[in-house]
């Protein structure tokens, strides 16, 4: 038997239940719709429904009448428009538009400081070389320890809150930064505005994740990683041109003016989308309004410590967990972290090569910038429609349900030529600045790497939020944990690699890494994949068996 319970908002709760006895009926009452069904599942059988009538208050639930098993607070079935996958398209794009604005705006902050090193050096007596470097890449290593913190607090608090938290941090040290007086002070305060911004890198993927579907999923995705992307590729030029006209610290309030503006939209407009969380919220009402503390979600009752301490212990530990025990988030997080890291390696090292060894000036060398956005904009127009044909595409051949969601590896496709565009565009880039070919010549070598290393970046995400998709926050601040480490260091190597190698057997030791790690992870994860997935315990495993056996018959 289960039960159909409705709350004064109007919304019901589909719960299995034991026989409950019929009361008598009273003015005052809360209703309940006691559902028969021959089945001992109610899931799949059909109900036919009986109202009932309770008297309010509930009867105690320490009362032999109402001693019963822990009922299950769930969706109201599967079209439950309060479910954030059953949201209108326009509610699903807004909240992918707001977060991709955050997700914008944070590496655009990691990266306009670039050109206007020299002129923070000298203000503040930083020494060139490795430390004046480190005032651009310490924010990216906050970006290393934030998801691991922020990341898994989402999902005690919902995503929503924590967001909210991390940005109005980011955008108060960053106004800081634009006021520091020293060298150990901008180094302090980008790195505490780094752990801030780091709340949208984190956990963007797991909102993404929380309202679209699988096989809609690829534009959503799309949209979120090119403003990951086009930050990078864009603070760069709009620092160049800042500190030519006004100082280096408008650099940072202009910053966080436009954070200002996104975040006022957000209070507007942005939903709580971790489905745990709302059902948790569901749960509490449903408690409160019957005075009885059987009411429960599915994660209440499968974790046992749900003390705040139990929770936190539990979510803050699972991103290193997950990145200690999941080889499928090794490989692909060390690919996605040498793609990421190589990226920060291009735009540190712009200044030099188009500004000292093409001798232009400061802000028409910035301009050069725009390969890696031009580049991202074309990666994305191929990725985002493709992805989702390639999916749809994979389920038809495999015979798999319009209704059911492919296996994860079915994201994998188009990555296998992006892995080979990689390493000849770094090539191209190396070899060409080297001969001191027309300018054009390696923005367009940087062109094809920003295009396939987006669209690389694009499967790995989707791939890990259909893998892992009631832990994607934890899991994408894994990955987000390994490329930012690398993304801090590879900038300290631009002077001696390019410098004292040279751009020709630098940009080929970079493409041959590229070689030996991109090349061989999307056939490692088509073939072992579903394998490795199925004796991970944070994989999502529903209908997983009956779906890698239709894979296996095709």
């Amino acid at each position: 038997m289960s039960t159909l319970y409705t709350l004064g908002s109007g919304t019901t709760l589909n719960v299995p239940d034991q026989s409950l006895p019929r009361p008598q009926s009273s003015a005052t009452s809360t209703r309940y719709l006691a559902a028969h069904s021959p089945s001992p599942n109610p899931s799949t059988s059909s109900l036919s429904a009986t109202e009932y009538d309770v008297t309010s208050p509930s009867p105690s639930p320490t009362s032999a009448k109402f001693q019963f098993q822990d009922r299950l607070v769930t969706w109201d079935g599967p079209s439950d428009p309060a479910n954030p996958k059953n949201w209108s398209t326009k509610q699903k794009w807004a909240t992918s538009l707001i977060v991709s604005g955050f997700a914008f705006l944070s590496p655009l902050c990691s990266s306009i400081t670039a050109p206007a090193l020299p002129d923070i050096g000298t203000d503040l007596s930083i020494p060139d070389g490795a430390q004046r470097q480190l005032v651009l890449s310490i924010f990216l290593l906050a970006y290393a320890i934030g998801p691991f913190v922020l990341s898994p607090c989402s999902e005690v608090w919902g995503r929503v809150p924590v967001l909210r938290f991390g940005n109005m941090v980011f955008i108060v040290f960053t106004c800081l930064c634009g006021v520091s007086t020293s060298q150990g002070q901008i180094t302090a305060f980008r790195f505490l505005a780094g752990l801030g911004g780091s709340a949208s890198v984190g956990m963007g993927s797991g909102v993404l994740t929380d309202c679209w579907r699988s096989e809609e999923r690829g534009k959503g995705v799309a949209i979120y990683q090119l403003a990951g992307v086009l930050g990078p590729a864009l603070g760069p030029i709009m620092g160049g041109y800042i500190t030519q006209s006004a100082s280096w610290r408008w650099c940072f309030y202009t910053i966080v003016l436009l954070n200002i503006a996104v975040q006022i939209v957000a209070a507007f407009f942005l939903r709580e989308t971790y489905a745990p969380r709302l059902l948790l919220v569901k749960a509490r009402a449903v408690r409160a309004s019957t005075n009885n503390p059987m009411w429960r979600t599915e994660g209440e009752t499968a974790e046992p410590d749900r003390t705040f301490g139990g929770m936190l212990r539990i979510t803050l530990s699972r991103p290193w967990v997950m990145l200690g025990t999941q080889p499928i988030i090794q490989v692909l997080a060390l690919y996605q972290a040498f793609n990421f890291g190589t990226l920060y390696l291009l735009i540190s090292g712009f200044p030099a090569l188009f500004e000292i060894r093409y001798g232009m000036p400061r802000g028409d060398a910035t301009l050069n910038y725009l390969s890696l956005a031009i580049g991202s904009l074309i990666g994305v127009a191929i990725c985002a429609p493709a992805m989702d044909w390639t999916y749809a595409a994979m389920k038809r051949r495999y015979g798999i349900p319009e209704d059911q969601p492919g296996l994860p590896e079915f994201r994998m496709p188009l990555m296998v030529p992006a892995s080979l565009v990689t390493p000849c565009a770094i090539f191209l880039y190396g070899w060409s600045a080297d001969a001191k070919l027309h300018y054009l010549v390696p923005d367009i070598g940087a062109a094809l790497f920003a295009g396939s290393s987006i669209i690389c970046y694009q499967c790995i995400s989707a791939y890990i939020s259909d893998a892992y998709s009631l832990h994607s926050a934890s899991a994408s601040a894994a990955c987000a944990f390994m490329r930012s480490v690398v993304a801090c260091m590879f900038p300290l190597f631009v002077p001696a690699l390019f410098g004292n190698l040279g751009y020709g057997i630098g940009g080929s030791i970079v493409a041959s890494i590229a070689i030996v790690l991109g090349i061989p992870a999307p056939w490692i994860i088509w073939f072992y994949g579903s394998r490795l997935r199925g004796q991970s315990r944070f994989s999502h495993k529903e209908d997983e068996e009956t779906r890698v056996e239709m894979v296996q018959k095709a």
